[in-house]
């Protein structure tokens, strides 16, 4: 009997049937009903009996163990920042930290704005200082700010105050500085080696610079923005330049050296209000943040934009410097931008290659940051009043003694001194360095001579005039001419010329005959070449054709020669009245 679909059952309807028989029609291929339906029963009993039992209809794949991945490598970069780790958070404080700042000097001391007061905390461990905090602030403390020794700490205050204090100690303010009368959101010490200046801004966008020791004004600009100044930056390079921000989206850098009309260098506009400023390290650049950005500026240009970074989803709260490099105080290494937001992330930036390098996580919106000078601490201040605190290992190496006494570690064998009864001694490479004791003997550097003086070692003139003159090289030929001259071969050596070698002594005279520098000496070889070989010339149209631009050249320069003589007869006069 001929089956339906051209006598072949479709393989999807045996799939069907095979992998449960005895499901209901509902919850089979309505396909696969119909085509069961054109096949008698007998028949398609036969084509499973002769269908492969030891095979199902319904191959089965094995479930596959997902592959294990390993992990993408770390950049260096990633290594470095993954290696602090964080440590238990300083907590005990309630309010937001709004401002963290590093002593420019060991031991590296921080001081972090909280509330009424200015929490001290110590360099190496991080832990509370016993005399800490400063806590003459009758009010909201703003701020803190170390001298570039760390000998003094100043900090501003919600009632318009600004105070500095000795950090080793816990007394009274040193000085009270007052000129604002609206708090005092930025205070900032030179950066460079000033120890008598302070800069302060704050909300009633005044600008002040002040000498501390004197707790007076030295310049004043009222209305330096048309907002609240919450943002300030001093110049790494210069004790006179500072950089400041505000809530009118402006930026602006001022010098006080200037007169002060004219304190203002530059303006630029971030586009939403900045919440801080930073000059990096060359001092050319300048960092904003401000919304949801952190852009860099170049000051030296104008104040051009140079990127923008908008790796953050919420308003970025602070910004400051980070170093990638070697452990330890005054390690040099690559400069980084951290950035932190209140969307609770922190920031790497390289504003060398314009890319996030690092990211890290917090759980809770941050306010603060701050990057230890030995690059050994990282701080992060957050509204919840805690501080998370990121240190490096350092790593060292410790000699374990027996008793106390005797070192475990044995001696590392001394390197074998080579001595000249050794056969090695007379075989060293290259490489080998001298001992103090060895003699130095130098081989006189071989000097490569050009073709025309090999030529004249030979004593070959003739042909070391025409590779002179083949080089077109004015101070070589005139070098040979002179030497020619020296040796009395000059004239046997132009008789002995061809009309190809005499044209490019001509084209050579014709190129430099008139320099100042050559035309005593070749003017004369002129009128020698001329005379001797005036039947050449005559008889050669090439030769005719270089004297007569010889020629022009000549009647070139004496018409040249001659306007100079009348403007000289000319300013004689003048300069003799002149003098009188």
């Amino acid at each position: 009997m001929e089956l339906a679909y051209g006598g072949q059952l479709p393989p999807w309807t045996l799939e069907g049937f095979a992998s449960n028989p005895n499901s209901k029609p509902s919850h089979r291929n309505a396909a696969a009903d119909r085509a069961l339906s054109c096949v008698p029963a007998k028949t398609f009993l036969g084509l499973l009996q002769m269908a492969d039992q030891s095979k199902p209809f319904f191959s089965v794949e094995s479930a596959r163990k997902p592959s294990s991945r390993k992990p993408n490598s770390l950049t260096p970069e990633s290594k470095f920042w993954r290696s602090f780790k964080n440590s238990e958070p300083t907590s005990g404080l309630i309010l937001p930290v709004t401002s963290l700042d590093f002593s420019p000097n060991h031991p590296f001391d921080l001081a972090a704005a909280c509330s009424a007061a200015v929490h001290l905390f110590d360099g190496s461990s991080l832990s509370p200082k016993s005399h800490s905090p400063l806590s003459s602030f009758t009010d909201v403390a703003y701020s803190p700010s170390f001298r570039c020794d760390g000998a003094l700490l100043a900090a501003g205050g919600e009632s318009g105050l600004v105070q500095v204090f000795n950090p080793l100690s816990s007394g009274q303010a040193l000085r009270r500085l007052r000129a604002h009368s609206r708090p005092v959101r930025v205070v900032r010490f030179p950066r460079v080696a000033d120890k008598l200046h302070l800069f302060s801004a704050g909300d009633d966008a005044l600008l002040s610079y002040w000498d501390v020791s004197t707790e007076s004004t030295l310049l004043s600009f009222p209305a330096a923005h048309r907002d609240y100044i919450r943002a300030c930056s001093p110049s790494p390079i210069a004790a006179d330049v500072i950089a400041t921000g505000s809530y009118d989206h402006s930026v602006k850098v001022w010098d006080v050296r200037m007169s002060p009309d004219s304190n203002q260098v530059c303006t630029f506009t971030h586009g939403n209000p900045v919440e801080s400023v930073l000059f990096l390290p060359s001092g050319g650049l300048i960092a904003t943040a401000g919304g949801n950005s952190v852009k860099i500026w170049d000051v030296i240009g104008g104040g051009r934009l140079l990127h923008t970074m908008e790796s953050h989803n919420k308003t970025v709260t602070s910004i400051c410097l980070g170093r990638v490099g070697n452990e330890g105080a005054g390690s040099c290494g690559e400069s980084r931008i951290l950035s932190v937001s209140i969307d609770g992330y922190l920031k790497v930036f390289d504003f060398a290659a314009f890319k996030i390098t690092h990211t890290v996580r917090y759980p809770a919106q941050l306010l603060s940051v701050g990057f230890s000078p030995s690059g050994l601490s990282r701080v992060v201040g957050t509204s919840n009043g805690v501080i998370y605190v990121g240190k490096k290992k350092v790593k060292e190496v410790a000699l374990e003694k027996v008793s106390g006494e005797i070192d475990r570690s044995l001696p590392e064998p001394e390197k074998r001194v080579l001595r000249p009864t050794n056969y090695r001694y007379f075989h060293r490479g290259q490489s080998e360095k001298p001992s103090e004791s060895d003699h130095v003997v130098k081989k006189p550097k071989k000097v490569k001579l050009a073709e025309h003086d090999m030529l004249l070692k030979k004593f070959r003139h003739r042909d070391a005039l025409v590779s002179a003159l083949n080089t077109r090289r004015p101070n070589s030929i005139v070098a040979v001419l002179e030497e020619l001259v020296a040796r009395r071969k000059l004239l046997k050596c132009i008789a002995n010329l061809d009309v190809n070698e005499l044209g490019l002594l001509f084209r050579f005279l014709h190129r430099n005959a008139t320099k100042p520098r050559y035309a005593r000496f070749l003017m004369g070889l002129a009128k020698t070449v001329l005379e001797m070989r005036a039947k050449d010339v005559q008889s050669s149209e090439e030769l005719r054709f270089h004297v007569q631009n010889l020629k022009c050249m000549v009647e070139e320069e004496l018409r040249i020669q001659h306007l100079l003589q009348n403007i000289q007869g000319m300013l004689s006069p003048l300069l003799v009245i002149a003098g009188r």
